[in-house]
């Protein structure tokens, strides 16, 4: 049994809904975290104009004022020939799982959001990327170099896993971010699609525990 976040770490909503997936998490340590990332814009070829940030900067007043999390709009701004393209993002989260498989990803994921939305670096750039992600699995136990991490990230196995996980979330149905899943029994259960704040999370997943429990018992 455990829970399968289906997200994109450059989807705000994502950004928000793992502050909030961390605190609901917590009422329930038995159950891990596992993370499939979507590819939201994974491709995306366009540099973005000022019109697109501006869209982009609607979105995130929303997520602001619903989580609390801080946004660095000037940053986001000044980043010059940005391409919104989140595949190289969400590599890195495959990168960490690959490299670290039983390490808790999910801070891993903030820490690469964070990068973003908080200090406005380029995510889109291997060597950002790699960084990040090497300093946050460290923090957390797990000593990663980022040449090491570079490496494992730019790996075609890599890139082909993380196609994997936009192919499995699209298999699920899931075309749009945050989603929340629980798995038992081979079976998923929806617990949140869309932004849910970490009460509504926790009284969700009671229910759904309660449900899927019901329902092991009805097949056994």
């Amino acid at each position: 049994m455990n829970l399968i976040f289906v997200a994109d770490p450059m989807c705000s909503w994502c950004y928000g809904f793992a502050k909030e997936l961390t605190t609901a998490t917590n009422s329930f340590p038995e159950l891990p975290v596992q993370i499939v990332v979507g590819g939201v814009r994974a491709g995306d070829t366009s540099i973005m104009t000022e019109e697109m940030k501006q869209f982009r900067l609607g979105h995130w007043a929303r997520v602001e004022a619903l989580s609390g999390l801080p946004f660095n709009r000037q940053a986001f701004i000044a980043l010059e020939n940005f391409v919104y393209d989140t595949e190289p993002i969400c590599r890195a989260v495959v990168t960490a799982r690959k490299i670290a498989p039983g390490m808790d990803l999910l801070p891993v994921f903030r820490r690469l959001q964070e990068a973003l939305y908080v200090h406005g670096q380029d995510t889109t750039r291997g060597e950002v990327l790699a960084e990040i992600a090497a300093r946050a699995m460290t923090d957390l136990g797990y000593p990663t170099r980022a040449e090491s991490f570079l490496a494992t990230w730019n790996h075609d196995s890599t890139i082909a896993e993380t196609r994997e996980d936009f192919t499995t979330a699209r298999r699920w149905g899931i075309t749009s971010f945050p989603a929340l899943l629980l798995e038992v029994n081979g079976r998923l259960h929806s617990v949140a699609p869309g932004y849910l704040s970490a009460r509504e999370l926790e009284r969700n997943l009671r229910i759904v525990l309660e449900r899927a429990g019901h329902d092991a018992v009805a097949m056994a």
